[in-house]
């Protein structure tokens, strides 16, 4: 068993882009020779694009290609540089006219920090998608994970930094898992093994990060704005999957998302994850889901513990270097 991050799997490449200045950006995972695909959406915010074709009794089977990003609904712009990109490169579905790139999206908020009216659009998805590719590429604030922060439950003056983070996990059977997300949460994101809190709601005069939860109890009420966080995520193996068994893959994964972030799925945040099926032997899919959804839970701690400091937001690495 080995982490890396989700280009490991077979027919799957990633390319990011981000602006710096505005903190926003987006992640363009490709499956260029299409793959089966599920979706799982649990919060109750989403900003979403072309998951009812998921639906197993809708007639799309494969997709070409998903896209991740900042800006909230504005951010769903970027996916139709993806289709273009896509398209130049004679990828798509085949209706005898033209091909059509089936390309589905999710978008986080991090319109609060940075420049909010500066979001990815369709040449920041094109450039993206242009750049995919196998191999390294780095985590923290990065595409999808540029101005993403957590532990938004006491107010956007305490948040920390969240970011991008990836990771796979090969077996000696030749599975190979990986999981691809941007984590924007309002709530906390904890070690499952330990328990610590690794980034939340942040007091500087203490220098201690709060328990969501706890405080979550003790107010009743959140003062994060509604809307304004989500979890977004790609899983992939290279297993055989329908459309039925992807969605499955999907809902199963968001364990890994409540094994790690407290609280998840909650009215304020938009939680969604794509699975992608890209071989074509066949496993159970308990099996498969208790894989991917371990690769998902490294995918977050990474993404966490990758993550700088920037406009004065603290992230995990700049207060344990105090």
């Amino acid at each position: 068993m080995s982490f890396g991050n989700i280009t490991d799997v077979p027919g799957i490449k990633v390319g990011n882009v981000e602006n710096l200045e505005a903190l926003t950006g987006c992640t363009i995972i490709l499956s260029e020779e299409g793959a089966v695909c599920g979706v799982d959406v649990r919060g109750s915010a989403p900003g979403t694009r072309e998951t009812d074709s998921l639906d197993p009794i809708n007639q799309i089977d494969k997709v070409h290609g998903i896209c991740l990003s900042g800006g909230s609904a504005y951010g769903l712009d970027a996916a139709s540089g993806v289709m273009q990109f896509l398209e130049e490169k004679g990828f798509g579905l085949d209706t005898g006219l033209v091909k059509v790139p089936i390309v589905p999206g999710a978008v986080l908020f991090d319109l609060l920090v940075g420049n909010p009216h500066i979001r990815p659009d369709k040449q920041m998805g094109y450039d993206a998608a242009k750049k995919a590719d196998k191999g390294v590429f780095p985590f923290g604030n990065v595409g999808a994970g540029c101005g993403a922060t957590v532990g938004k439950l006491a107010g956007i003056e305490h948040c920390m930094k969240g970011g991008l983070g990836s990771a796979s996990i090969e077996l000696q059977n030749g599975l190979i898992a990986g999981a691809l997300v941007a984590v924007n949460a309002v709530g906390d994101v904890r070690n499952p093994k330990t328990q610590e809190i690794l980034a939340g709601p942040y007091e500087p005069s203490t220098g201690k990060v709060m328990d969501s939860i706890e405080y979550m109890l003790e107010h009743i009420t959140s003062a994060a704005i509604p809307g304004t966080n989500t979890t977004i995520g790609v899983v992939a193996i290279n297993a055989k999957l329908t459309k039925s068994e992807a969605k499955k893959v999907a809902q199963i994964t968001q364990n890994a998302l409540a094994r790690t972030i407290y609280p998840v799925h909650t009215m304020a945040d938009g939680d969604t994850i794509f699975a992608l099926g890209t071989g074509d032997r066949s496993y159970p899919v308990d099996y498969i889901a208790s894989i991917v959804a371990s690769a998902m839970e490294q995918a977050i701690l990474t993404a966490i513990t990758s993550a700088e400091e920037v406009e004065g937001i603290p992230s995990y690495k700049s207060i344990t270097r105090k």
